[in-house]
């Protein structure tokens, strides 16, 4: 397929912010796509060259970007710099420029899908001496060859901001519509903006369906491939060993009461740990460690990989747990700030070992031997987790539960938690099967804490007088379902200017993390890559017609640095508004 056929339908998913209106476009495509296309299609309409669960990265800074755009427009870099400060946007810059470039190649070719793709991927293979050269090399290739259009779309694409809103919800649709649509009947109503079905409950199987093909790989390139052979291959697609899934994720309870009545009674209840998910992954005598997002830091924590090998009896399982800090003196633990670093560090291991240690405790089971757990009552998992992990206090062990239909019971649980140094209690549904990557009410959160929301930094503003070699304030934004971020407010509270403050966040940690993401700076403000998540405190949810999510917060705080979270885990805008609506009961 030629480049420029996805290139056209870029163009119209960017003129659109109609959900269904893109689901049709892209269906469109995916089903005039081969065989040897439809992955590659797949992630490059994803923004992407790797499935989400690849943690290879391709390495290419701004300024190697606008050298690649100055030699394939023959114009002086120097004024890319200047049209990229203005613009912020180096897609634009490379269209712009591209479209009145001062050479024309004799020997360029029509871009391809594969060819795209294939370029792009290559720039991750290089290390050491010419790897600049090389990158340059291949990107030059494919701006040479491209209209100034493709060269927009090229750029982004390599910079990791497509900017054409497409969600999962719209692919994972498109593919319904492209290779089941006349099976189930789907005619769409481009003019009202609906769709009729013969059937809603075929049409409502097959969304099941691919959600759940995507639920157990998390790749929706290998879920379209699938899809285009037919249902049974589709079918077919299991969980792997190795492979991250995406974790099941918590709604909220107001008090003990409102856990019970949206759960059911009995229900189980678990401590709240502060600290960070990690999805834990045995297969072929070897062990993987996955963040929640989707992160390996296998090598990062050879203390837990020590204590899985010993403790957890199996030959091949993934199973889910909370890993949580704590003090080698007191014995108690540690709010998640203190073992964050380790999430990302890459040397002096075997000493923050023995600096920062964690206990990891396990609390669900998705995989064992053979078997998928993903529908199994959660009763039946949780006995499956006490059967196979030892219990060894400040090790290894199966979370602290009960399984209560007492409001004093759970009550006393959470005093119990909350003197253990934890967060709250989690309170779980027994009968609910584990769903991957939902908030879908199987489990619920209890903190007697302020509220705190998962936000994604978008922006920043350079401080004045002693704190102006540092960002200090921060735009910040939930994201909607089709993968757009809405501004919600601006936060600078809860943050410290020392670098070697003991507890909380730095702004000089802030800083470090933001100053590689600036895409535009006009005065004292930048833009940023959405990619830096952090959990902010927050008094009311009120309404704005100032941010673009119609939201601004009271009071907002910064609490910690989401290390191990990625900018698709931010909390949503539907969340946001359903806490709004909560709040005003």
């Amino acid at each position: 397929m030629e480049y420029k056929k996805l290139v056209n339908v870029y163009e119209a998913l960017e003129s659109t912010s109609k959900r269904l209106q893109k689901t049709f476009i892209i269906s469109n495509l995916l089903k005039d796509a081969s065989s040897s296309d439809i992955q590659k299609l797949v992630l490059l309409l994803e923004g992407r060259v790797f499935p989400s669960c690849d943690q290879r990265e391709l390495g290419v800074a701004d300024r190697l970007i606008i050298k690649c755009v100055s030699s394939a427009s023959g114009i002086s870099a120097d004024k890319v710099e200047k049209e990229f400060a203005r613009s912020g946007d180096l897609g634009l810059v490379a269209e712009a420029f591209l479209a009145k470039k001062k050479q024309h190649t004799l020997y360029s070719k029509q871009l391809t899908i594969s060819k795209v793709f294939d370029n792009i991927r290559k720039l991750a293979e290089f290390e050491g001496k010419g790897t600049v050269d090389k990158k340059i090399q291949l990107i030059s290739e494919l701006l040479t060859s491209a209209s100034p259009k493709e060269a927009k779309y090229i750029v982004r694409a390599i910079i990791g901001n497509l900017r054409v809103g497409v969600g999962s919800g719209s692919i994972r649709d498109a593919i319904v519509w492209a290779f089941f649509g006349k099976e189930i009947g789907i005619i769409y109503n481009e003019r009202d903006e609906e769709i009729e079905v013969s059937s809603r409950e075929k049409y409502n199987k097959y969304i099941d369906t691919v959600q759940k093909a995507y639920d157990v790989t998390n790749d929706f390139s290998a879920v379209a491939e699938a899809a285009k052979k037919g249902l049974k291959d589709l079918e077919n697609m299991s969980l792997r060993t190795g492979v991250p899934i995406k974790v099941m994720l918590a709604q909220k309870a107001d008090d003990v009461e409102d856990g019970f009545q949206k759960i059911g009674r009995p229900a189980a209840a678990e401590f709240k740990y502060d600290g960070f998910r990690l999805q834990i992954h045995k297969a072929n005598g070897k062990i993987n460690l996955f963040t929640r997002r989707l992160e390996n830091v296998t090598s990062q924590f050879p203390d837990v990989v020590e204590y899985v090998e010993k403790y957890v009896n199996g030959n091949e399982f993934i199973i889910d747990s909370e890993i949580v800090g704590y003090s080698q003196n007191s014995r108690k633990y540690l709010p998640f700030q203190h073992i964050s670093q380790r999430i990302k560090r890459k040397y002096d291991i075997d000493k923050l070992v023995k600096e920062l240690p964690v206990e990891v405790n396990v609390f669900d089971i998705i995989y064992y031997d053979g078997k998928s757990y993903l529908n199994a009552p959660f009763k039946e998992r949780r006995k499956m987790v006490e059967k196979i992990v030892k219990k060894v206090p400040l090790m290894i062990k199966p979370c602290e539960h009960i399984e209560t239909s007492e409001k004093n019971e759970v009550e006393r649980f959470l005093s119990k938690a909350l003197g253990s140094g934890n967060e709250g209690v989690m309170l779980k549904a027994l009968d609910a099967p584990y769903k991957p990557g939902s908030r879908v009410g199987y489990m619920l959160k209890l903190k007697p804490t302020l509220d705190t929301l998962d936000l994604v930094v978008i922006g920043a503003d350079w401080g004045e007088g002693k704190r102006a070699k540092f960002l200090s304030s921060y735009y910040i934004a939930c994201i909607d379902e089709d993968g757009n971020f809405k501004e919600i407010g601006k936060v600078s509270s809860g943050i410290k200017e020392l670098e070697d403050s003991e507890e909380g966040v730095t702004m000089q940690q802030i800083t470090s993390l933001l100053k590689l993401l600036i895409t535009n700076e006009k005065g004292k403000t930048v833009t940023v890559k959405p990619k830096i998540v952090i959990e902010v405190e927050y008094g009311e949810i009120q309404k704005s017609p100032t941010y673009s999510s119609g939201y601004a917060l009271r009071f907002p705080r910064i609490k910690n640095i989401r290390e191990d979270r990625s900018a698709g885990d931010a909390t949503t805008l539907k969340e946001v508004d359903k806490l709004y609506k909560e709040q005003k009961k």
